[in-house]
């Protein structure tokens, strides 16, 4: 009978997901340009692709809404 491998990595945990809160602060950051290594390392670890792609595509979506919003109050006040 042979003795059990010790393999570090076997007996690790997975890594959990990460919430939809730190989704957003990631995908956030991103946009800013203002994310650390250590943030970036543990967040390529939590946070599936699926995930950053759907919170990037509402965020820019927020973005480009309230750009409209922004742009038609200014021709409003500018036209009265």
């Amino acid at each position: 009978m042979s003795p059990p491998e010790s393999d570090p990595e076997a007996a690790q945990p997975p890594p959990r997901n990460a919430t939809i809160p730190e989704v957003v602060r990631a995908v956030f950051a991103s946009f800013l340009g203002i994310r650390k290594g250590q943030a970036m390392r543990r967040d390529a670890v939590t946070i599936r692709p699926q995930q950053v792609i759907a919170v990037a595509v509402v965020l820019v979506a927020l973005f480009v809404v309230s750009l409209i919003v922004i742009v038609r109050i200014i021709i409003r006040a500018a036209g009265a």
